[in-house]
């Protein structure tokens, strides 16, 4: 079988929407038909900054997704793409998919000028850390949220 990493397209839509909701249960996200509906809309949408990227397995089939945006960073005067999901669907893992989409995403980043990709992932996926050991740098930074709900 052969995976082709590309940008998501509204064809994509069934399959992303399966994905998506697996990412969710994954993480036990409570996330409803109208939380995919905005996401799928701000990545049909050009002028929105949050982008995909799909694993395409064929025959209408997709193995993971990954979305990320364009954030700056001040202090360097530069930008940088921040991955926010990365999902492979379980029955495709051990592929290296993550690590293609990952890899298709540096290339994006490389092509725009952008000096890193980032993401963060929680402490006990293990799995998913061990491809990103694979593939990028663990930093020493700490992640703090400011709960405003």
């Amino acid at each position: 079988m052969t995976i082709t990493v590309r940008t998501v397209s509204s064809a994509d839509r069934g399959e992303w929407d399966r994905l998506y909701a697996g990412y969710a249960e994954f993480y036990e996200v409570d996330q409803s038909d109208a939380m995919r509906n905005w996401v799928w809309k701000w990545l049909m949408d050009d002028a929105h900054s949050v982008e995909g990227l799909v694993a395409d397995a064929g025959g209408g089939s997709l193995a993971g997704l990954a979305h990320f945006r364009l954030f700056a960073r001040p202090l360097t005067a530069a930008t940088g793409g921040f991955l926010d999901d990365l999902f492979v669907d379980p029955a495709f893992r051990g592929q290296d998919i993550g690590a293609r989409l990952i890899g298709a995403l540096g290339d994006i980043g490389r092509e725009r000028g952008w000096g890193v990709i980032r993401w963060i992932t929680a402490s006990d996926n293990e799995r998913a850390r061990r491809v990103y050991d694979k593939v990028a740098a663990k930093t020493e930074w700490l992640t703090y949220d400011l709960d405003l709900g």
